[in-house]
């Protein structure tokens, strides 16, 4: 894969990555827009915005429309340093979009070497039992300060779920979305009682083992203040930024 479809990846990795199956994408010349499974802002997402001047307005109509359709009331906005025109920010918060908190900067970065290998004593396997999704959801939920969840979802081939292990109890979980040329990291966490013990790692070099084993030998994630550093020293570069804005527009 060149380092131009890779930056693409990074920046606007809900366009390519494999829908999972509750998930749809429509896909226009002037942006994309990937919705997730419900109503909450970070399961819409609209990317890739390559839009012409004075046009701003007729495409947010026409998210708001696809989403309305649907019973969605907000979305993200996902605004890539390849976005046009340059100044969609500031076009977006001059009509009321402000800043998705507490992380409104994520870095898309790339990894195309082996990262480290994965520290003794941490077990990481794919979740692929109701029980073993339900325990990663579970550990996503109370990483992030989300409600604990109740039901797991379904397994899905290409959006890989991974739950690392420390003393047989589950700490950790992350997901890797295969698609044709690289893999896609989402959702890793860790819960604060077991950060600093090489889980976080031992996720990335699992994903990584199983990207290779696809022929696919690239990992590509969009990182938050949280992760960058981690990521950093595990060999993944920095290739490009994205700013994630809220929109919320029949609440």
């Amino acid at each position: 894969m060149s380092d131009a479809e890779l930056v693409e990846l990074a920046e606007n990795a809900n366009t390519y990555t494999p829908l999972g199956p509750a998930d749809e994408r429509i896909v226009t010349e002037r942006y994309v827009l990937w919705l997730g499974r419900g109503d909450e802002p970070h399961w819409n997402v609209a990317q890739r915005f390559r839009l012409g001047p004075g046009e701003v307005d007729e495409v947010r109509a026409e998210i708001h429309a696809h989403l309305r359709a649907r019973g969605r009331t907000g979305c993200t906005w996902e605004v890539g340093t390849n976005a046009t025109p340059a100044d969609l920010v500031e076009q977006l918060q001059a009509r009321g979009l402000v800043n998705d908190e507490p992380d409104h900067l994520a870095i898309g970065m790339v990894l195309t070497e082996p990262p480290p290998p994965a520290p003794g004593g941490v077990a990481v396997r794919r979740a692929e039992t109701e029980d073993e999704l339900l325990a990663a959801s579970r550990i996503a939920a109370r990483a992030f300060g989300l409600p604990e969840p109740t039901v797991a979802r379904r397994l899905d081939p290409d959006n890989v779920v991974y739950v690392a292990y420390l003393d047989g109890e589950p700490v950790a979980r992350g997901t890797g979305a295969f698609g044709p040329s690289a893999a896609t990291l989402f959702g890793g966490a860790t819960l604060p009682e077991a950060r600093g013990r090489g889980a976080y790692r031992a996720l990335v070099a699992a994903r990584w083992e199983d990207a290779v084993r696809r022929g696919t030998p690239a990992l590509v994630t969009q990182a938050g203040a949280m992760s960058r550093p981690i990521l950093a020293r595990l060999g993944f570069r920095a290739v490009c930024e994205i700013r994630i804005l809220l929109d919320l527009f029949d609440r």
